[in-house]
């Protein structure tokens, strides 16, 4: 019996002991696997998709995207499979990529159906507020295998937020119009993706209740709003780049006080981690404006 109890705990002891080896390798071999993994081939069917890709450190995973992709400047030598009219899906089979990052409302939905079905991985962007830009940070960044970077960029990009609406939280309004096309004169409502942004920079907007986010409007409706300051954003990629000109109509005290602001329209209307950038530059001229009607200027 006492025999019988030595060689059972001796066993016991053995198969302890090779049941800690056999944990301890294989949590070892954990960290090495999946260094050994490799990253996923992207194809990112937006602009600002691949600027948040570059951001999170995935910019070299990226195999094609669509047309107007040109930031970072890396980004101008990914080769372009298509638009927001119509993508080539035989260079997508060709590619065959591990990951497709479309923007919804941006993308042919007939053709990201047919990606689907063809049994592509296929996720989607939609962002509507610089929070949301925040979250997908943080989506990309772990979709492509760059979590901690993706956390960090994240982050730094919610205290900037914030740091840039503390600054203007208790500012006075100034009334402004945002030209967002020349023609036919088209502007924001809520709703919009500029419309946070003249939030955040405290400037009331004379059409913001109106039902469709970007309303068509003529100058006479302008010319019965006390506008004090106009945006009027340009893009380089705009084939037609004069904006309306403002000048023709001198009764406007913007146009008189010649409080008319051109912002960069890429990097204020792009969803990306440089629309913050944006967004500075925009409050700061917008406050060069509020100053001079408090001083009289």
């Amino acid at each position: 019996m006492t025999l019988f109890k030595a060689v059972s705990v001796k066993v016991s002891r053995v198969i302890t002991l090779a049941t800690m080896l056999l944990t301890s390798s294989s949590l070892a071999a954990k960290p090495q696997e999946a260094k050994n993994t490799p990253l996923p081939k992207i194809i990112a069917l937006s602009p600002h998709i691949v600027e948040m890709l570059y951001d999170v450190g995935a910019g070299e995973q990226i195999i094609a995207t669509t047309d107007f992709a040109d930031y970072p400047e890396q980004a101008k030598n990914i080769p372009s499979i298509g638009n927001y009219i119509r993508l080539q899906l035989e260079k997508v089979i060709a590619l065959q990529p591990d990951l497709i990052i479309a923007w919804k409302s941006g993308t042919p939905s007939d053709d990201l159906a047919r990606l689907s079905q063809l049994g592509f991985k296929v996720v989607y962007s939609e962002p509507k507020t610089f929070r949301d830009i925040a979250k997908e940070l943080r989506r990309f960044a772990d979709l492509s295998g760059h979590s901690a970077q993706g956390q960090q960029v994240a982050e730094e990009f919610l205290k900037q937020l914030g740091d840039i609406k503390d600054r203007y939280r208790d500012k006075p309004t100034i009334t402004a119009f945002y030209e967002l096309w020349s023609r036919p004169l088209t502007t924001i409502a809520r709703g919009s993706w500029p419309q946070q942004h003249l939030n955040i920079c405290r400037a009331e907007n004379p059409f913001k209740q109106v039902s469709s986010p970007y309303p068509q409007v003529n100058i006479e409706q302008v010319l019965k709003t006390p506008i004090q300051v106009i945006i009027q954003p340009l893009s380089v990629n705009q084939k037609d780049k004069e904006g309306f000109n403002w000048h023709d109509w001198p009764t406007i005290q913007a146009v008189s006080e010649n409080n008319i602001i051109t912002p960069d329209a890429d990097a204020l209307h792009r969803m990306t981690r440089r629309s913050l950038l944006a967004l500075d530059k925009l409050c700061l001229d917008i406050d060069k404006a509020r100053q001079s009607y408090l001083s009289g200027i």
